[in-house]
């Protein structure tokens, strides 16, 4: 067994200045993802796009892995199942919060906001752009639910492979998209000795307010 308590680096990033960093959060993630994605060139990150959801219900907190699939000034957006767990929890709690975390690169992102669906037809949009193979597992897979074993998964994909054979895969009533609109997004550059740089965008009615926390 490692010694955990032994276990750490030294961070060695750039700084990140106040007087360097655009007016608006989504300008500097921009450059952020763009940097994470070089990095998956350079074989450092195998998904940029990747980062956590973190939902909560009845006072219980749950996160879980999903890839980013839109961002700009209308907020960040993900696609799931209607039906699974994070989307109950997204009814019954709008709030949430999401986590970039491209530890290659010494960088955290974390954004809290609230969610909401966006338009169907957004929803069928984004569907017909996904290889057939994961179209075909949204309607195969009832997300979250119990499942017997995984011959009866395999058996679900095999028939909705047979029920489609032939035409486009229409996007499920139970699928489609969530769009995170912030109310705050820290960027986080790791430094040496644990003194990293905290930049924390917070919404000021239609704009920005900009501040520094601590380590």
């Amino acid at each position: 067994m490692p010694d955990l308590a032994a276990e750490r680096i030294d961070y060695s990033g750039e700084q990140l200045l106040e007087s360097e960093v655009p007016a608006d959060p989504y300008a500097l993630f921009d450059r952020w993802l763009a940097a994470a994605f070089q990095a998956k060139a350079d074989g450092l990150l195998p998904e940029p796009t990747a980062m956590v959801v973190a939902t909560s219900a009845n006072d219980r907190p749950s996160a879980r892995t999903v890839l980013l699939k839109d961002f700009g000034p209308a907020g960040f957006t993900f696609f799931t199942n209607y039906d699974s767990r994070k989307a109950g929890e997204l009814a019954t709690n709008a709030h949430v919060a999401l986590h970039f975390g491209w530890y290659p690169l010494q960088r955290q992102v974390r954004v809290e906001g609230t969610a909401a669906r966006v338009p169907r037809a957004e929803s069928e949009a984004y569907f017909a752009t996904r290889p057939r193979g994961s179209q075909l597992g949204a309607w195969a897979s009832r997300q979250s639910s119990e499942v017997a074993s995984r011959e009866e998964l395999t058996a679900a994909y095999a028939a909705a492979a047979a029920r489609f054979a032939g035409q486009d895969v229409p996007c499920p009533d139970f699928w489609g998209g969530f769009r995170v609109t912030p109310e705050s997004v820290e960027f986080w550059q790791g430094r040496p000795s644990r003194m990293h740089d905290r930049l924390l965008y917070t919404r000021d009615g239609p704009g920005w307010s900009l501040t520094r926390l601590s380590p």
